[in-house]
């Protein structure tokens, strides 16, 4: 038990359990506030532009119980009345909310990229380690002063 107990600590303690461990916990946080700009600043322009349309409650019943009028069913009483409904407006949301999800975080790794490649030089180019043969044109060692394939002299480059 104590060697597992070992191991179990061992691969907590790897650097990138931690850092996985810490992006999930930036990344739940960070879909709250993506939430609340979908919901509290997105979604009622929408809802404007669509004539007083709030998406989060949109619905089509598919099937009522006896006794209960299609009037009397909201997004947040179905389940109790016992309704059966299709919420595609909670969809067209999570949609709408995976969308600017997907933007913030592109537009992060693309900064992030962009500022650690500040600080780096360019690579220099590497030194060329073949050269043509004048006679063959093919490709032989940068020292060789004789081709391998049609034995010719190659001059020695200046």
């Amino acid at each position: 038990m104590k060697k597992i107990a070992g191991e179990f600590k061992e691969f907590i303690m790897r650097g990138n359990v931690m850092d996985l461990a810490v992006g999930v916990i930036i990344g739940g946080a960070f879909q709250t506030i993506v939430n609340a700009f979908i919901n509290d600043l997105i979604m009622p322009f929408i809802g404007l532009l669509t004539g007083g349309i709030n998406f989060n409650e949109q619905f089509i019943i598919l099937k009522l119980p006896e006794g209960v009028e299609a009037s009397q069913v909201t997004y947040a009483n179905a389940s109790e009345l016992g309704a059966s409904i299709w919420g595609y407006g909670a969809f067209i949301t999570a949609v709408i909310n995976f969308l600017i999800m997907a933007l913030v975080v592109f537009l992060l790794v693309k900064g992030i990229n962009k500022l650690s490649k500040i600080g780096k030089k360019e690579e220099e180019e590497a030194a060329p380690t073949t050269k043509k043969c004048p006679h063959c044109c093919e490709e032989v060692n940068i020292n060789a002063t004789k081709c391998p394939h049609c034995t010719g002299d190659i001059p020695a480059e200046e």
